[in-house]
């Protein structure tokens, strides 16, 4: 038998183990019934129990993985890109994907290498954190996209 203190008692009568463990004012717990003799434990079982599923629901705690859309304009500032790589970092650490949407209007749509250069300079700031999982292209006729999922 051993006490809550974990130390080991020796092999003691189940009646005088049922009077330790009441005077404790715990349980008294077979934790392995198939030794002879069986060993037995003196603990608080509901204090066990919790604990014990506390820590099997931490184990089965599993992480959706949700695709994390930034909008981006080919006209963007430095202040502002830094702002939306802030943003992207935080998604990627907590394990989403994000996506780079460069958003192209008007006359922008003439200068399509100033969205992919914007695209390529995030993805080069990010690449500690992230893997390019798509790279830069035109989506639509007036987008450019770019995936990137965390390391």
């Amino acid at each position: 038998m051993v006490n809550q203190d974990g130390d080991m008692l020796g092999v003691i009568e189940t009646a005088e183990a049922m009077s330790i463990a009441q005077e404790a004012g715990l349980d008294l717990v077979e934790v392995a019934p198939d030794a002879r003799p069986p060993v037995c434990r003196i603990m608080d079982y509901g204090k066990f129990k919790y604990e014990q599923k506390k820590r099997q629901s931490k184990n089965t705690k599993v992480h959706q993985t949700q695709l994390k859309e930034i909008r981006l304009r080919p006209k963007i500032g430095d202040h502002d890109i830094e702002f939306k790589m802030k943003k992207a970092r935080d998604f990627l650490v907590h394990r989403d994907k994000v996506k780079l949407t460069v958003m192209f209007r008007g006359r922008e749509n003439a200068h399509h290498e100033r969205g992919r250069d914007v695209l390529n300079s995030i993805v080069a700031d990010l690449e500690d954190i992230a893997k390019l999982e798509k790279p830069p292209g035109m989506e639509s006729g007036r987008s450019m996209t770019a995936i990137l999922a965390p390391r």
